[in-house]
């Protein structure tokens, strides 16, 4: 059976049929520079369409590849959108499946600098399928945790797996007080987010790290936002259970309550 993605990727060609914007099957595969026996297949459910297929969909006839991959937004993108849509790329295995596109601390910079799809810099990125993870949550990618900002919920060498979040979607779909990944032109970062984007344009920042100052993003800085759906974190043995820490809470107030009884009586047979 093929994937959701190649479903609604023929619900956008039937739809181009429709509105009289192609004339047949044919003319839409010669257009996308793909064999019309292909494009039958993957009408007829027996073929998943390939990414650089939904490439040039998007650059011919403007199928909106945030649609194909989450169902969310229109199936075409109106001109003022191209631009976001340009941040995007999708990373698919053998088989067709989208994966998990990794961005380490040091792509980080760059990833942020990228200010158009370029394949080359995505193709040497880690990308990986991770079990128990859906895939139906949307554009999925993983980003390190870097600092003590979000500490002791987040920590240095984390990892976190994020969803894409459309643009369209700010103002309404960012909850108060969630975790998400922000992206500006200047660097990422990991941060709980109180929303004001529909009154006053602009998110407030917070660290769960008291040591940190909460500051306002302006929407025009922002290039992409992720939601944080799941932790990946090395397991720490030198991590005490909650019981033996109770415990030793106990032994220690025991000792300091024993060295205080000792020091008292050292002073009385000095004073005297």
């Amino acid at each position: 059976m093929a994937s959701i993605v190649s479903q609604r990727f023929v619900q956008c060609h039937l739809q181009l049929k429709e509105e009289g914007r192609i004339r047949s099957s044919r003319q839409f595969a010669l257009a996308l520079d793909y064999h019309p026996q292909n494009l039958s297949e993957i009408v007829k459910g027996k073929r998943d369409v390939p990414l650089d297929v939904i490439r040039r969909a998007y650059e011919t006839f403007g199928i909106n590849p945030i649609y194909l991959y989450t169902g969310q937004g229109d199936m075409f993108v109106h001109e003022n959108e191209a631009s976001v849509l340009k941040t995007l790329t999708v990373v698919q295995n053998q088989e067709g499946e989208e994966c998990i596109v990794h961005i380490p601390i040091p792509a980080q910079a760059g990833y942020c600098q990228q200010q158009y799809v370029d394949p080359d810099f995505f193709s040497g990125l880690p990308t990986y399928r991770m079990p128990g993870v859906p895939q139906n949550q949307g554009q999925l990618r993983s980003f390190d945790i870097q600092g003590d900002s979000m500490m002791p919920f987040l920590k240095e060498g984390d990892v976190v797996i994020c969803s894409y979040l459309s643009p369209h979607d700010w103002n309404h779909s960012i909850a108060d007080n969630h975790v998400y990944v922000i992206v500006t032109q200047s660097g990422l970062m990991v941060k709980r987010i109180e929303n004001h984007l529909e009154r006053h344009r602009h998110l407030m920042l917070r660290s769960d790290n008291a040591a940190y100052k909460d500051y306002r993003l302006n929407v025009s800085e922002i290039r992409e936002i992720w939601k944080v759906r799941h932790l990946i974190s090395k397991f720490d043995h030198q991590r005490v259970a909650p019981d033996s820490l109770n415990e030793t809470i106990s032994q220690q107030s025991a000792l300091i309550t024993k060295l205080t009884y000792q020091i008292e009586k050292l002073t009385e047979i000095y004073d005297h």
